[in-house]
């Protein structure tokens, strides 16, 4: 997750959807999550996998967003570096101050790696969108641009990726049914790559 100044916000609204991601998955075995999060001057971390959501919101709430740039190639190596398997990766941002074209082959490592990169923007800069949209097209996962003022609607995608990511793709799909909107256009991303 991107937690630099910018992101402030929404990050308190992100930790509290961030549980629910849990409860969609239970039905299917659970989920193993790692927060990977940058901020302020090249601050990068991550946490252990785990799979409690308490464990994992206590991570989230420690985090205080502080103004930096991007390191989103960072997010993206970082995931090719894991000793287990990943089923995928979410990146949750409004900016871009990269190279598009490391970012771009970085997602093309993850295509090959068969690691879905699903990037959930908010806002509306274009040069973000269209880097952000070949990041998820070249890994084989989705782009989906999210209303500031949504709650649901990115409670609603993180659970559809989480699905995922616990499924495979007959659970999106299925759980795309359910929900219609936003996260039916984002199973129909995924069922097209396949």
């Amino acid at each position: 997750m991107d937690a630099t100044a910018s992101r402030e916000p929404l990050w308190d609204r992100a930790c509290h959807i961030q549980g629910q991601m849990f409860e969609e998955t239970d039905t299917l075995g659970g989920l193993d999550v790692q927060l990977v999060h940058y901020r302020g001057f090249m601050q990068f971390s991550s946490t252990p996998w785990m799979s409690n959501a308490d464990a994992l919101l206590k991570h989230m709430t420690a985090i205080r967003c502080a103004a930096g740039q991007t390191q989103i190639a960072r997010v993206l190596s970082h995931a090719t570096k894991q000793g287990q398997p990943v089923n995928a990766l979410v990146f949750v941002g409004d900016a871009m101050e990269e190279d598009p074209d490391v970012l771009c082959k970085l997602a093309g490592e993850l295509g090959i790696l068969r690691i879905p990169v699903f990037i959930f923007q908010d806002g509306d800069d274009p040069i973000t969108e269209r880097t952000f949209r070949n990041i998820a097209r070249l890994s084989s996962g989705a782009w989906c641009r999210f209303d500031a003022n949504s709650a649901a609607q990115l409670r609603d995608l993180l659970c559809a990726v989480a699905v995922y990511a616990a499924g495979g793709q007959k659970a999106l799909e299925q759980f795309g049914r359910k929900r219609g909107g936003t996260v039916l256009k984002l199973s129909h991303q995924i069922s097209k790559k396949n």
